[in-house]
């Protein structure tokens, strides 16, 4: 079993800057991949990034490369993931969702069902 809680979600200001934070807590954190994705009213759940079980590597969706970076810390039993975003557009506004995939170590998963455990979600709203 794995908890996700995220915080850090808000309002900010077209071209301005949110760190999202997801603590984890269960199975052993450095052991999988661990994913960020973001859904908006009447459309799926999209994926944003993921990383891999020890922060080597990182995937990122075209719309958010260059702007997102995902990072995991799993050092010192603080189980975290974080999403730092910059140049924050109003199409960037959603309910952001951490995701844990147990099943998988590497990166390169962009589909919401290779992802097993999820967090409660944190909105994200981006003003023009």
């Amino acid at each position: 079993q794995v908890q996700l809680v995220e915080s850090g979600g808000g309002l900010v200001q077209a071209g301005g800057s949110l760190r999202l934070s997801c603590a984890a807590s269960g199975r052993t954190f450095n052991s999988y991949a661990m994913g960020w994705f973001r859904q908006t009213p009447g459309k799926e759940r999209e994926f944003v990034a993921a990383i891999n079980w020890n922060g080597g590597s990182a995937t990122y969706a075209d719309s958010v490369k260059g702007r997102f970076t995902i990072s995991r810390d799993n050092a010192n039993a603080k189980n975290t993931v974080s999403l730092q975003m910059n140049s924050l557009k109003p199409e960037d506004t959603a309910v952001y969702y951490c995701a844990a995939s147990t099943q998988y170590s590497g990166s390169d998963h962009r589909g919401a069902y290779e992802y097993n455990y999820w967090g409660q979600g944190t909105q994200v709203t981006v003003s023009s």
